[in-house]
């Protein structure tokens, strides 16, 4: 039984109980409804008998005041044109062409067409140029441009394949008695999670790039592709003068592009955050329970131990994992990334 059908019976229900008990007042407060309700329901039945108790739908839509198909098809183009004007420039700008639409009113178009945000119009110019693969002008090419940066400020990362990015982050791991405050140097393939550490006493940019050179550039040469690009934060072991900075320098000599983070969006690096959490309650929290560290050297090396089980045979369930650990991920995907590099050298080439 629909919940129609439900409705027509218990207002039938209140007709025949109001007939049987002689008092309308007592049959209304047993059903729960009021006595205007009661007379509404009576002279419907009176008038038109069960068919007339079926609600009628009273949302009409007023066409009168619907904007004309011209205006709204221009209104929807504009947002394909440049997703970063808001209703009032929108407005402005018809008004100019001779067509007269209020900024409210350009709002109503956008929400019938989910175009109400600025994301939801860079998303819809995103998939309208991958679907119809026009030419974007240099207008929307800044709007894209901006909505990569967005995504990637929010956590949103976009990687194609292996080496595509890597993400590096500081770790403050804590202070071991006559060796002083430790900190973890932290690298990830955002398409593989394949992770490396390597810990060390301050937060200096020569740090930074130590683990480059010593692990991560070598791993990479080792599996025949290049790492492409680094996203960091804005911490100053990341970023400085290109010309005297040793991180900025390394990166510029090893033909590494850098992507810094948004300011104060920490979620921008969220997988070096989740990585850190990990490695803290799975790795830290243990250790340090379990064994006194007297040197770098000894933490050094559990840590090693422990990023192989990581990488190697710990499962994970990502996105792209999906259940492989991610040394599985990174060799099932390693075949298209030298594809892909192959290709961008012939580019080049041509």
């Amino acid at each position: 039984m629909g919940t129609e059908q439900k409705l027509i019976r218990s207002k039938m229900g209140l007709l025949e109980l109001a007939g049987y008990l002689q008092n309308v007042s007592k049959a209304c407060h047993v059903m729960g409804y009021s006595r205007d309700t009661f007379y509404r329901v009576k002279n419907a039945y009176d008038e038109g008998g069960v068919e007339a108790l079926y609600e009628q739908n009273r949302r009409v839509p007023n066409l009168k005041n619907r904007v004309s198909l011209e205006v709204e098809e221009a209104i929807v183009a504009m947002a394909y044109e440049d997703p970063s004007l808001g209703q009032k420039r929108v407005s402005s700008e018809l008004t100019r062409r001779g067509l007269f639409i209020s900024p409210a009113g350009v709002r109503c178009v956008w929400l019938r067409h989910n175009l109400e945000t600025f994301r939801k119009r860079l998303k819809a110019l995103e998939d309208h140029v991958s679907k119809t693969g026009e030419v974007v002008t240099e207008t929307q090419l800044k709007s894209l441009e901006r909505a990569k940066e967005e995504k990637i400020s929010w956590g949103e990362i976009e990687t194609e394949h292996v080496g595509y990015l890597g993400a590096q982050d500081t770790f403050y791991v804590g202070t071991i008695k006559g060796v002083g405050r430790i900190y973890q140097q932290t690298f990830i393939d955002t398409y593989s999670s394949v992770a490396e550490a390597k810990l060390y006493t301050s937060k200096h940019p020569i740090n930074s790039a130590d683990i480059l050179n010593d692990r991560v550039v070598p791993f990479f040469e080792e599996m025949g592709v290049p790492l492409l690009r680094v996203l960091t934060d804005r911490g100053t072991e990341f970023v400085g003068r290109p010309d005297i900075h040793e991180y900025e320098l390394f990166l510029a000599i090893n033909d590494i592009d850098h992507t810094k983070a948004k300011a104060r969006h920490p979620q921008t690096n969220g997988i070096c955050e989740r990585f850190h959490k990990t490695i803290l309650d799975e790795f830290y929290s243990i250790a340090f329970r379990k064994k006194i560290y007297l040197n770098l050297d000894e933490l050094q090396k559990d840590l090693d131990s422990w990023l192989k089980r990581y990488n190697t045979s710990r499962p994970h369930q990502g996105k792209r994992c999906q259940g492989r650990t991610p040394m599985e991920t990174f060799m099932d995907n390693l075949p298209l990334a030298k594809d892909k590099m192959l290709d961008m050298k012939f580019d080049l080439a041509a």
